[in-house]
């Protein structure tokens, strides 16, 4: 089943693709390789989640906003390349969360990202390498930030 079918058939709502805010692309091609620049939790109305895992968010509040990440990256593949099926497979995935320093289920928390991807993808193609690390903050205190790299068909 293609991607874009998937997105559908899970009745998942991608929120708008974001628009930079600083100097860079959302995504980058090269050869058949998509960089996808760090994205946040961005929801469909625009408002992003907030907080620092193990002082304002629990485990399941960063596993929910590392899923919104991975809509939001979703967003940015299908605003860029037109199509979501025109991704072949996950590579790699780097999760960085926004935590207190004793907080240590940072893989965990990235799981709703990786989650994502694999229901979307598939699991022999939505599946990559993956780094889930702690930062003592984030821009504008977002709860999650992640990128990604793509393989395209």
């Amino acid at each position: 089943m293609s991607a874009e079918a998937r997105l559908l058939e899970l009745k998942l709502e991608l929120p708008p693709a974001p628009k930079p805010i600083a100097v860079y692309r959302p995504l980058v091609v090269a050869g058949n390789l998509a960089y996808v620049s760090g994205h946040g939790p961005l929801k469909a109305d625009k408002t992003l989640m907030l907080g620092r895992l193990g002082a304002d968010l629990d485990l399941a509040g960063g596993k929910l906003a590392a899923r919104q990440v991975g809509l939001a990256i979703l967003a940015t593949l299908r605003a860029e390349l037109g199509s979501l099926d025109r991704v072949k497979r996950l590579i790699k995935v780097l999760g960085m969360v926004n935590c207190t320093p004793d907080f240590r289920d940072h893989p965990a928390v990235i799981n709703g990202c990786s989650e994502l991807f694999a229901d979307v993808f598939g699991k022999e193609n939505g599946i990559g390498a993956r780094s889930a690390v702690g930062m003592g903050s984030l821009p504008g205190n977002i709860a999650v930030e992640i990128e990604a790299i793509f393989e395209l068909a």
